[in-house]
């Protein structure tokens, strides 16, 4: 993947909005436009499963990699801009509920829709950081462990 161009920080856009725009480019599957607003070193970390991914490609392979037909909607965000420090809330559909695209609701229980939590960190408009929580432990699946370190 090649390296979006440098943006000044008077140009680069709120750390509100680039997570916005994380998250939407994740529930699209725009794996490009997801890339384009991380930073090249950038890590994320799964405290539940102790997966560390370093690095724009890894990261963006490590979502594009995720089993199954899932949905995400981001249900609450809190930012503080001048930090750039912003956590998000996200209601993740398996594909399992009764949820059908978007994480939209078709009325009924969605048994399957869990809540994420997710602290950032987005300096000059890119996201350097990221570290992903849920509500209950889980093993990591399978087939990613080329993307991660174990910690």
């Amino acid at each position: 993947m090649t390296s979006p161009p440098p943006r000044s920080p008077a140009a680069a856009p709120s750390a509100a909005s680039v997570v916005r725009s994380l998250w939407a480019a994740c529930d699209a599957r725009d794996w490009a436009g997801f890339a384009a607003l991380l930073h090249p070193d950038v890590v994320m970390e799964v405290p539940q499963t102790r997966e560390r991914v370093r690095g724009r490609e890894a990261f963006t392979r490590f979502n594009a990699e995720y089993p199954g037909p899932w949905t995400l909607r981001v249900t609450r965000l809190v930012a503080d801009e001048e930090s750039g420090t912003v956590a998000t809330w996200i209601a993740f559909d398996p594909g399992r509920s009764s949820g059908e695209g978007g994480g939209e609701s078709s009325g009924e229980a969605d048994e399957g829709v869990q809540t994420g939590i997710a602290a950032f960190t987005v300096r000059d408009g890119l996201v350097t950081a990221m570290e992903d929580w849920w509500p209950e432990p889980y093993a990591p699946p399978p087939g990613r462990s080329h993307l991660v370190e174990r910690y």
